[in-house]
């Protein structure tokens, strides 16, 4: 074999062989870019999901504060309005109804306040600080939880329709998970606005472990309150442990 013979077939080998590796090179840059797809697909897919399922309990949240309002609310009004008339009708009895009147006042207070507390209508429309103190006011009458809430207001924030909802809807989850699990006596709540608003939520229950809450996967209200913090751009980080109470911080993202 002449040594031309030699070299030509050294260029084509290296030839072939720089075929194979460039169409290897394709077939992983193809394989990659399907990933990608495949990925942006289910994360679209799975912020879609969530979007309609937020959308859904909003929907839900509205239709039982109405009929909070519109039919329970009616029917308190027109036990009142009936009380009244006995009391006027039998003034013998006006004493001894005043406790059962006032106690029926009470009653229709707390429910207008948990209606509007449903209504995501209400809170776009109201201070997102003075409907959080309202909630906690109320809280307060439960005579075995030691609750404490801070606001500092360091500079005033202007809160946005959604973060006024959302914030709203985590500060919710946060008291219904403490009230339904933790266990616990003590509550603290500590909202301030400057820098960047924070709200810390703090309980000494039981405690648990927030990545194996529901078979190795955050439960759906834990699940809701990260989706809705993403929405808004704002972290929420969730620390707890069996025996060592729960923290929750909500924080918004620093600008760049």
């Amino acid at each position: 074999m002449s040594k031309e013979e030699i070299i030509s077939g050294i260029i084509i080998s290296i030839a072939f062989i720089s075929l194979i590796v460039l169409f290897c090179i394709l077939l992983v840059q193809l394989y990659i870019k399907k990933i990608k797809d495949y990925t942006a697909k289910e994360l679209a897919f799975q912020k879609t999901l969530n979007e309609t399922i937020i959308e859904t309990q909003e929907q839900v949240l509205k239709n039982i504060s109405q009929d909070l309002h519109d039919d329970i609310g009616q029917q308190l009004t027109s036990i009142n309005f009936q009380l009244e008339n006995l009391k006027l009708d039998s003034p013998d009895f006006e004493k001894s109804l005043e406790p059962v009147s006032k106690s029926l006042r009470q009653l229709s207070q707390s429910i207008r306040s948990i209606s509007h507390s449903l209504s995501k209508d209400v809170i776009e429309q109201n201070n997102l600080i003075r409907t959080i103190e309202s909630d906690i006011k109320r809280l307060k009458r439960n005579r075995k939880m030691a609750i404490s809430f801070v606001f500092e207001e360091l500079g005033r924030k202007t809160f946005t329709a959604n973060e006024r909802i959302f914030i709203y809807r985590i500060f919710q989850e946060c008291i219904g998970n403490c009230l339904k699990h933790s266990k616990c006596n003590k509550m603290n709540i500590l909202i301030r606005t400057k820098p960047e608003f924070e709200m810390i939520f703090s309980d000494n229950g039981v405690g648990f472990d927030p990545e194996a809450d529901c078979g190795g996967k955050p439960s759906m209200g834990l699940n809701n309150m990260k989706t809705r913090a993403n929405d808004i751009n704002y972290s929420l980080v969730i620390k707890s442990a069996a025996g060592e109470g729960t923290n929750i911080i909500l924080c918004e993202a620093k600008p760049d």
